[in-house]
């Protein structure tokens, strides 16, 4: 039985939220891990022929000389790509951290059973095509999207809401409540996320250069995997933060904890108030 995350049930400071996200993804990391590996790598591949095409070349992907509109139109696929995934894992993450919060002990193998895989999709191409048309009207627009609708498979997973559309319109007012706190965090972690990936996924080239040739030929191979690796981490710690953030949300705001105390005290399934009735 994997060891048991820290979800404190109770509202959070931002660095108690961090942690707990920290930790979930620590418990649930073979799950998390293997999947955005797998991901991350469709991705790399998927955009590699773009790259190609846009006349992108490593490490940084800059738009050729003529060519911007290409790089634009390619980093706006990217971008797609990337709702699309983080989207799919926060349906993992969202299925360890409902029961984590309640403290019921559920094997890595049975988070999948928890999963809704058809509305989960549904909602990931959903968010992905509406981050692609922000990325390519404004690239700020992506972040935008992302904060206030990042939290939609949590919603589908641990609220059972009813479809993707009502996933989303709750994953909004969800990140909106508080001053737009749950926004705010879910942007911060992902602008945080990017500059730890480009440091390690590009970053990293012009130092080796200091020291070898400036632009070596396995670069074309090199920063794809470099990127693959530094992504499966970043993608699972920002599923795991979107999770968390929807149920500090909701105890925050709906008074979660103490349905589930009430729950407790009057020896009823402390899981039902999980599910959102209203």
């Amino acid at each position: 039985m994997p060891a048991q995350p820290d979800l404190p049930l109770r509202p959070m400071t931002l660095g108690e939220l961090l942690d707990a996200a920290i930790s979930l993804l620590r418990a649930r990391a073979v799950p998390l891990i293997g999947v955005a590996a797998v991901l991350a790598l469709l991705e790399q591949v998927l955009l590699a022929p773009v790259r190609v095409a846009a006349h992108l070349t490593p490490p940084f992907y800059l738009p050729a000389n003529g060519h911007f509109v290409l790089w634009w139109g390619a980093t706006t696929l990217g971008s797609a790509i990337e709702a699309f995934i983080l989207v799919l894992l926060g349906a993992l993450a969202a299925a360890a951290a409902g029961p984590a919060l309640i403290d019921r002990p559920v094997r890595h193998r049975e988070l999948w059973s928890r999963t809704r895989p058809l509305a989960t999709v549904c909602t990931a191409v959903l968010l992905g095509v509406a981050c692609a048309a922000g990325f390519f009207a404004g690239a700020v627009l992506w972040l935008i999207f992302f904060g206030l609708f990042g939290l939609a498979t949590s919603v589908l997973v641990i609220d059972r809401s009813g479809n993707p559309f009502t996933a989303l319109g709750r994953s909004a007012r969800l990140a909106a409540r508080g001053g737009l706190r749950g926004f705010w965090v879910l942007s911060a972690a992902y602008v945080t996320w990017f500059a730890i990936r480009f440091m390690l996924g590009s970053g990293w080239v012009p130092i080796q250069s200091l020291f070898s040739d400036p632009d070596p030929d396995w670069l074309v191979w090199v920063t794809p995997a470099a990127w693959a690796m530094v992504n499966t981490v970043a993608y699972s710690a920002l599923a795991c933060v979107a999770a968390v953030v929807s149920l500090e949300a909701r105890i925050r705001s709906e008074g979660l904890d103490i349905a589930i105390g009430r729950a407790r005290a009057r020896g009823e399934d402390d899981a039902a108030p999980l599910v959102y009735t209203r």
